[in-house]
């Protein structure tokens, strides 16, 4: 790459262009990236339009809008025409609803078509994600008439590794490799040849099904069909890959109490950030609330028995309860994630997690007995309430975080929202009742 900012430092376009052609083109759209938004423009203007397209397709999101903005509406919609449609339709998607009818109005007819076909279905379905540009192949053709099929239409397709068998509905009726073409006699006929046992995406399947079916079968593109199993588009590996990220970027915020987001950070407004971060703030500071008036219900009786020195001890028993509750439901709400694990697995969780919170609580209870007694220096009474309520409070704490998120995947819920903040609310408040009960009962208070 450093030959090339050679050639555009000194002005030598003409070579830029011919030698831009060797790169790979995520590198090109990295490398174009790099550049002011005068520069980029202009170097994107110069690609060929081979090229460009596919350069385009890699870029950042803002980035292609600023590059559409740059340009005529027959130079976007040529630009649109050349993109795979399911590319197209997510910058379609990010762009207002006028600048979209301007772009589409110069793209080709089956340009719109494909974009509109692929809008009509529900966000994050299997449907909105497909590409329409796939090779199909009919049952009686022969070796020798796919191959010089594929020759004539596969140049626009998405991918050409795996072609698809179609009767005259075009319903899927098997699947064939190219390299198990390029292996068979040029006179065998594809429908003796090809592989029936189909694995197969439906349109309305979400996004995050369709990525458990790549993982489970390790595929590189997938068929999707309508409702009469005719074959309407297909699903490449690509595209899995960002949903992935997309569902973990989801599970990330969702456990950390914010509103996902399909913005970038640093292209989310304050004010944007602001609303998805302040409901949940609100919510859990009033359920935080039930805390303090625990607290202020033994705040007298604990003065007057004089152990106050117990006060000190609350933020240890709260801060441990939380991050044992928070271990468990992050492993469970991973394993859910995963499919490792149902809600008919609820007895069998608890039951690891009792036995993990066993090992747990009797390590953390004598580690703390000792620097009660040695380093504090409390009284032996103290140091066994302290250490009597951290056992059980690292037993509710492992239940409630374990089970929670089964619960919430049971009811219909996202279980990664029963992670860290909820469940360090519910622990803080229900170790505080622990600790204060079991004090009134071995101190008298």
């Amino acid at each position: 790459m450093e030959h090339l900012r050679e050639l555009i430092e000194n002005k030598k376009y003409a070579d830029f262009r011919k030698e831009i052609v060797d790169y790979n083109v995520q590198d090109v759209a990295d490398f174009i990236e790099e550049y002011e938004k005068e520069v980029r423009n202009k170097l994107f203007r110069m690609l060929p339009k081979s090229l460009a397209a596919d350069v385009f397709s890699y870029v950042d999101p803002e980035v292609q809008q600023e590059m559409l903005s740059s340009m005529s509406e027959i130079e976007a919609g040529h630009l649109i025409d050349n993109l795979f449609a399911d590319d197209a339709t997510d910058l379609l998607e990010e762009m207002p609803a006028g600048v979209v009818k301007r772009l589409l109005a110069q793209a080709s007819p089956q340009t719109r078509k494909n974009i509109n076909h692929l809008l009509n279905y529900p966000e994050d379905s299997a449907g909105s994600l497909m590409t329409v540009e796939f090779v199909d192949l009919k049952e009686n053709l022969t070796v020798a008439q796919a191959i010089d099929r594929i020759r004539k239409i596969g140049i626009d397709k998405e991918t050409i590794n795996v072609c698809y068998v179609l009767d005259a509905n075009r319903v899927l009726i098997g699947t064939v490799a190219l390299r198990y073409l390029l292996l068979c006699e040029p006179e065998d006929v594809i429908g003796n040849i090809m592989h029936e046992n189909v694995i197969t995406i439906h349109t309305l399947d979400d996004q995050e099904e369709v990525a458990k079916t790549f993982q489970k079968y390790d595929f590189t593109a997938m068929p999707v069909v309508d409702s009469e199993d005719r074959l309407v588009g297909i699903i490449t590996v690509d595209d899995v890959v960002d949903i992935m990220e997309q569902e973990a970027t989801e599970d990330i915020e969702m456990m950390a109490a914010i509103t996902p987001t399909d913005k970038p950070y640093m292209r989310t407004s304050v004010w944007e950030t602001y609303k998805k971060r302040i409901p949940w703030l609100l919510l859990l500071m009033i359920s935080a609330t039930f805390t303090g008036r625990i607290i202020q219900n033994y705040e007298e009786a604990i003065a007057g028995a004089g152990y106050l020195v117990l006060t000190a001890f609350i933020p240890m028993l709260m801060d441990t309860g939380g991050n044992c509750g928070s271990q468990a439901s992050v492993s469970v709400i991973r394993s859910l994630s995963l499919d490792e694990i149902e809600f008919k697995d609820l007895f069998k969780v608890i039951f690891k997690e009792i036995r993990v919170a066993l090992l747990c609580g009797l390590t953390l209870a004598a580690a703390n007995f000792l620097k009660l007694l040695l380093l504090d220096q409390v009284s032996f009474s103290v140091a066994s309430v302290v250490c009597i309520t951290l056992l059980v409070t690292v037993f509710v704490a492992k239940i409630v975080g374990s089970s929670l998120p089964l619960l919430a995947k049971k009811v219909g819920f996202d279980p990664a929202v029963m992670a860290s903040p909820f469940i360090t609310t519910i622990v803080d408040a229900l170790s505080l009742m622990i600790y204060f009960s079991i004090a009134t009962e071995l101190l008298g208070l």
